[in-house]
């Protein structure tokens, strides 16, 4: 007989990470409606208002501001596989995991790889990738605007400029970043950028928001190819090569959340909802009000750690404003403090990648836990657990010093 397992009751852990965060308790409340029929009325207004709802998150007019059904990377993914051509030169801005994530997924899409690169902890000069575009020019340039594996933000001032310049579209992965830094699409004048609802906007993994630019829209759809199966006799394909996945088709998906209501999937009713929460929360509570709620947290972070004696990762100028690396001091346990601080205190911080891992820890205040409280509780908690590890550390230095921080 197969065992049936308990029911699901997770402990209450405070999630203080680089993502995911805990969502926000309307999030989840939104999320418990009842599903309708995808074509339902009532859902695609719902749709629509998604749409309408991003654009202000995205602080853009770009009609085309909808949601990929899947995790951040799907629309990461969704958006190269629908701008690389096979053969195409793509210029990767590249100084952590995830600008080397795009080059994975720009290979196999058979994109010819360029890039501009920094050193992990640092970040790439707009010079530099003006100076590359100009060299190379490539038909698509994608970066990363902030990367939790250095928890350093990629400046993207005059992005769009250079890349317009030079004929080039521009992508921007925003993922960690949308919701609790300015993501100023219009402003940088980005083709496409891609976020995820499991940081800073204090929902769950399971969608990401995407915008579009009219000119990466004309592209886009000069690769259609409507699938046989919902294809109309009128239907006339683009004459560019067609886009080679199927899911992540966003000539088809555009479709689907246009006025055609062309079906492509099943929209994840439940997803939506939660997104939509996500950005109402969002929007009604300002994105200048919001972006400063981060950036107190963020410091108060950073002020408590150095109040412990740790060293902080990476340059304050340049630091993402929701999540903070921290070096490991020497002769302490990196995964024991993350077991004690999770065991003990029901609170997760996380560990590295590649060349950093090991070496430090990346506590994250971001969405529903960028709050004072929240950090003052993982600061203290790590000192307790630092001091039981034979760290010195003077009792209630980093929490008097977060404190300090916020007044």
């Amino acid at each position: 007989m197969t065992e049936l397992f308990g029911e699901i009751d997770p402990p209450q852990r405070m999630l203080m990470g680089p993502g995911p965060v805990n969502a926000h308790p309307r999030v989840l409340r939104a999320m418990s409606a009842d599903l309708l029929g995808q074509f339902d009325p009532e859902f695609t207004t719902y749709m629509n208002q998604v749409m309408a709802l991003y654009r202000g998150v995205f602080q853009t007019d770009n009609r085309w501001t909808f949601l990929i059904d899947g995790t951040a990377r799907a629309g990461i993914e969704a958006a190269l596989i629908s701008l690389v051509e096979p053969k195409a030169t793509v210029l990767i801005v590249r100084s952590g995991r995830f600008g080397l994530l795009l080059s994975e997924i720009v290979e196999r899409a058979g994109g010819n790889i360029v890039t501009v690169d920094a050193e992990w902890g640092k970040v790439v000069p707009m010079a530099a990738i003006a100076e590359a575009v100009a060299r190379h020019k490539p038909a698509v340039v994608a970066c990363v605007h902030g990367d939790t594996s250095t928890t350093m933000a990629q400046p993207l001032d005059g992005l769009g400029e250079i890349c317009r310049a030079h004929g080039a579209l521009s992508y921007v992965d925003a993922t960690a970043t949308l919701g609790g830094m300015a993501v100023e699409v219009d402003r940088w004048g980005a083709d496409i950028v891609t976020g995820g609802l499991q940081k800073c906007l204090g929902g769950p993994s399971g969608s990401s928001p995407i915008t579009v630019s009219d000119r990466a829209a004309e592209f886009i759809f000069a690769r259609r190819h409507t699938e046989k199966g919902i294809r109309a006799a009128d239907a006339a394909d683009g004459g560019r090569p067609r886009i080679a996945s199927n899911y992540f088709d966003l000539a088809m998906i555009m479709d689907y959340w246009s006025e055609k209501r062309l079906n492509h999937h099943t929209e994840a009713t439940t997803m939506l909802y939660g997104a939509r929460e996500c950005a109402r929360i969002a929007l009604a509570e300002g994105l200048e009000a919001r972006f400063a709620r981060h950036a107190a947290a963020g410091r108060a972070v950073v002020a408590g750690l150095r109040g412990m004696g740790l060293t902080v990762y990476g340059a304050d100028d340049h630091r993402m404003a929701n999540v903070t690396g921290v070096y490991i001091p020497d002769g302490v346990d990196g995964e024991r403090v993350r077991t004690r601080m999770r065991e003990d205190f029901e609170i997760e911080i996380g560990s590295a990648f590649g060349p950093l891992q090991g070496k430090i820890w990346r506590i994250g205040a971001m969405g529903y836990n960028a709050m004072k409280h929240k950090v003052l509780i993982t600061l203290g908690a790590l000192e307790a657990v630092l001091r039981a590890e034979g760290f010195a550390v003077k009792s209630g230095a980093g929490v008097d010093a977060a404190l300090a921080s916020y007044s």
